[in-house]
């Protein structure tokens, strides 16, 4: 009997802690029609696939998923109705470890494929993972203790040699006088209402503290 489909696992980038499972009788046409929506950063790719002898429905696939672990399942109230989709809140190789148990059960292991990321598949993952790399190190407050400034240490500022200030603690410097923060002092200099990022402005040893402190993170030493 020829082959009808295939029960697919995608991952996108946009979504790490999810992976899309269904049904697909062409999966580079489902693959066309999912990735037609702008509303979404990155691709989706197919991580592997499961040739299926018969054609399948998604509710038949899900039903499967449901049935060994219902909470996996990405469900939501919307307009007081529970929007059920065909996300599961696990990694790609817990999708795969699972079709891997049933091909093994069914004697079908030949029919399972897992496919390699190629080309703007790999960087849309990279370009991603950088991105939550710097929404976490953006979460994540300037220390001068983790990178090994001492109080009173100088700081100079961006382009004026007449504006000076020095360390004070962990969090905070002394400018003028006064204790204050690097954004707070940066917002101020500058004359602007909106916040600042002020590890752009301050700067140590002719480096911004932004940069010193990320070639610290690259080096493991910003701790």
């Amino acid at each position: 009997m020829s082959t009808k489909g295939c029960i697919y696992i995608l991952t996108n980038p946009s979504f790490p802690d999810y992976v899309k499972i269904g049904y697909a009788s062409n999966i580079e046409r489902r693959l066309g029609e999912l990735n037609r929506s702008e509303c979404i950063p990155y691709a989706f790719r197919v991580y592997a696939t499961y040739d299926v002898e018969e054609k399948l429905s998604d509710k038949k696939v899900h039903n499967l998923i449901d049935q060994l672990n219902p909470n996996l399942r990405a469900v939501e109230e919307f307009d007081g109705k529970p929007r059920i989709r065909e996300f599961y809140e696990m990694s790609a190789e817990e999708a795969y470890a699972l079709l891997e148990n049933i091909a093994a059960i069914s004697g079908t292991s030949s029919k399972l494929h897992k496919c390699d990321p190629t080309g703007h598949e790999i960087t849309d993952e990279e370009l991603a993972e950088e991105i939550r790399t710097e929404r976490k190190e953006r979460k994540s407050p300037f220390s001068f203790e983790k990178c090994h400034l001492k109080p009173g240490t100088q700081l100079d500022y961006y382009h004026r040699d007449d504006i000076k200030a020095e360390v004070y603690d962990d969090r905070f410097i002394k400018f003028n006088g006064t204790v204050t923060s690097l954004s707070a002092s940066a917002q101020m200099i500058e004359n602007v209402e909106h916040p600042v990022q002020g590890t752009i402005y301050w700067y140590y040893q002719g480096k911004s503290l932004k940069d010193y402190r990320e070639e610290l993170e690259k080096l493991g030493e910003y701790k």
